[in-house]
């Protein structure tokens, strides 16, 4: 079969093709934002991509086209010459249910944050332990050459995101998805392009749980409250939490009853919280080293190459989530101290004697907010600067403005990108002499190199979910 796919670049899509083309179909693709990593990563896949999206762009041959959701509305050129010609068309997200996932005991990392890095983290885990997993994350993974696979045994370790599919069906993409094993690493609220409030975030998350059989388990933080909701609605599968913290803590429980749950929910298990079963004990200060403990005694220990109590939360998840198809902790935190990170997650893409600057995709405020944590407690008292793109929905439209601030708080410094389409007052709810904004990429370039002179920066953080018009390497140029 030929694929053809619609925004092939994005970091779904692109691990789609890849999956498409190991299952024995040619594929081809195009888009308009071509760029680092997927389109390398796919060039050595051997995949085709053309641009921009047009009629011409899409093979004549083609059996099927996967249409993504990013820039690929009604009106859209390509789109439109797929309804004109009456090519068989389907989501991303609908396809690998349908096609590649209905024999697979699936795995899936859903949440706000940390959703990558727990799913490369859960993949290496299985890899070490000999399991040869079937993966999709929506990044690349250091511990392995791609960043999809369809793997030599039935487990599948998938990034399950609550972004609606595509232009034609507005469910969260994790719907198609039918885990067996659900990992919700937390809840907030995020795509205010689509949702209106977080409780219709919480309703797609309850959809999902819904889908969860029976026999199979559902994972999630003790001390995320926005989670607690989603379950009191109603929950038919077994669960089990975790958490940063000391063993043997007095949590207090949910006060939710069995009466609590709506009607609808026959059969549904009554959902009464209780205290974390797998917990990180014995944390260092960065949190590159710590014990778990699972019932109060200390199971195992993690050495490793990562930091920050965020990272700590998604080891935890990814442990019990192996814990549950088979795979000791112990055996688990010998793999994570070899785990490797994910490309644009605090990457390391700049290094000297005097600076290191990292690329990393965090662009929602906890994410901003623990990223610099972890980095402080790593760096003590070396000098920060952030450079910053307000590039999602959410940043643009300023849903989340009074907390931007605040979340840069661990940085001396930080730099923010203003472009023309942003919806909020940054120079009001950025007011700091420690922020400055600018308008041009190159500007902040420029600035950047100023404040790193003037202030002895040691570490130069770059937050953004896309290419940022390439001032990494506009950066790192003039560094060199």
């Amino acid at each position: 079969m030929h694929i053809h796919i619609l925004g092939i670049c994005g970091t779904l899509m692109g691990s789609i093709a890849q999956l498409a083309k190991d299952s024995g179909n040619q594929v081809s693709g195009s888009d308009d934002n071509i760029y680092p990593p997927m389109s390398d990563l796919l060039a050595r896949s051997g995949i085709s991509i053309a641009s921009p999206y047009s009629a011409e762009n899409i093979p004549s041959d083609v059996d099927l086209v996967i249409i993504g959701n990013a820039n690929l509305p009604r009106g859209n050129p390509a789109v439109e010459h797929v309804l004109n010609s009456g090519i068989p068309y389907t989501s991303g997200a609908e396809w690998l249910g349908r096609y590649l996932l209905q024999d697979k005991w699936v795995i899936a990392v859903s949440g706000t944050h940390g959703k990558t890095t727990t799913s490369a983290m859960l993949a290496w885990i299985l890899e070490y332990a000999g399991l040869k997993p079937g993966f999709l994350i929506g990044g690349l993974p250091g511990n392995f050459s791609k960043s999809a696979r369809l793997g030599e045994t039935s487990f599948f370790v998938i990034e399950a995101d609550e972004y609606d599919t595509s232009y034609f069906d507005r469910r969260s993409k994790f719907l198609h998805y039918k885990p067996r094993t659900l990992v919700i690493n937390n809840l907030e609220y995020d795509h205010a392009d689509i949702f209106p409030d977080l409780e219709a975030i919480q309703n797609q998350f309850h959809l999902l749980v819904r889908s969860v059989p029976g026999n199979g388990l559902i994972i999630y933080p003790e001390n995320n409250t926005n989670i607690d909701p989603v379950l009191t609605r109603g929950c038919w599968s077994e669960t089990q939490t975790f958490n940063v913290d000391s063993p043997g803590q007095t949590r207090p429980k949910s006060s939710a009853t069995e009466s609590d749950i709506p009607s609808t929910t026959a059969y549904a298990k009554p959902f009464a919280k209780m205290a974390a079963e797998l917990t990180a004990t014995e944390v260092n200060k960065d949190g590159s080293e710590f014990a778990i403990a699972l019932g109060g005694e200390i199971i195992g220990r993690v050495v490793w190459q990562m930091n920050g109590e965020h990272n700590i939360a998604n080891a935890l998840a990814a442990i019990l989530s192996a814990r549950n198809i088979g795979i000791l902790p112990g055996v688990a935190c010998e793999a994570l101290g070899q785990f490797k990170g994910v490309k644009r997650r605090m990457e390391v893409i700049y290094n000297s004697n005097d600076l290191t600057v990292y690329d990393d995709f965090a662009h929602h405020p906890t994410a901003i907010k623990t990223t610099l944590a972890g980095l402080r407690a790593r760096v003590g008292e070396d000098k920060i600067l952030a450079i910053i793109e307000p590039g999602s929905h959410t940043m643009r439209k300023g849903t989340h403005a009074g907390k931007l601030a605040p979340a840069v708080l661990d940085a001396d410094h930080s730099i923010w990108f203003k472009p023309p389409n942003i919806q909020w007052d940054m120079e009001k709810e950025l007011d700091s002499a420690f922020i400055s904004i600018c308008t041009e990429v190159m500007d902040i370039v420029e600035l950047a190199l100023e404040i790193i002179q003037k202030h002895k920066i040691r570490h130069l953080v770059i937050m953004s979910n896309s290419g940022f018009q390439g001032i990494h390497q506009s950066l790192i140029d003039r560094l060199a």
